[in-house]
């Protein structure tokens, strides 16, 4: 009888049922029906929109701040931080404490745009959600928070 070391070595990848492949495809796909809501109306990429997402939610928070509550790469929140503020959506003030931290929150501008395409992604999601009964939608939610832990302990906690 071979050994588990073996049984795995055998195994192959297979990327239709290779979970993190699938979990990204679908992420994707559902990221990409919100931003058809909100980038050609307002000319937000999908970072850009995910940034605005969270200082909607917490103004005042660092650039490294949005970068680990969305697990996006530095670089990508810099970029989208820098375009929102040209745009004259958010803007950056000096940290009282610490004056190499820069504080962002949502201008009126920004506030708009948040209040407009916030029922447009919760919509969305109900849209999205519907293919679950209730019992199912507790499940899933309860199995996500699982899988975030789980990431968490492999060293996937952010960027």
């Amino acid at each position: 009888m071979p050994s588990n070391t073996a049984r795995k070595q055998d195994r192959t990848l297979d990327l239709e049922h290779f979970l993190p492949y699938r979990l990204s495809v679908l992420s994707n796909r559902v990221s990409d029906a919100i931003a058809q809501q909100y980038s050609d109306r307002f000319g937000l990429s999908i970072p850009e929109w995910r940034v605005m997402a969270v200082l909607g939610g917490t103004a005042g928070l660092s650039a490294r701040d949005v970068a680990e509550r969305t697990a996006m790469d530095k670089v990508q929140v810099s970029r989208a931080v820098e375009s929102l503020v040209r745009a004259r959506r958010v803007a950056r003030t000096e940290d009282a404490q610490d004056g190499r931290i820069s504080r962002l929150g949502l201008t009126a501008k920004g506030r708009a745009i948040y209040d407009e395409v916030v029922p447009l992604a919760l919509h969305l999601e109900d849209v999205f959600l519907s293919a679950l009964k209730p019992d199912e939608r507790r499940q899933l939610d309860v199995l996500m928070a699982k899988l975030s832990r789980q990431a968490d302990l492999l060293g996937g906690g952010g960027k």
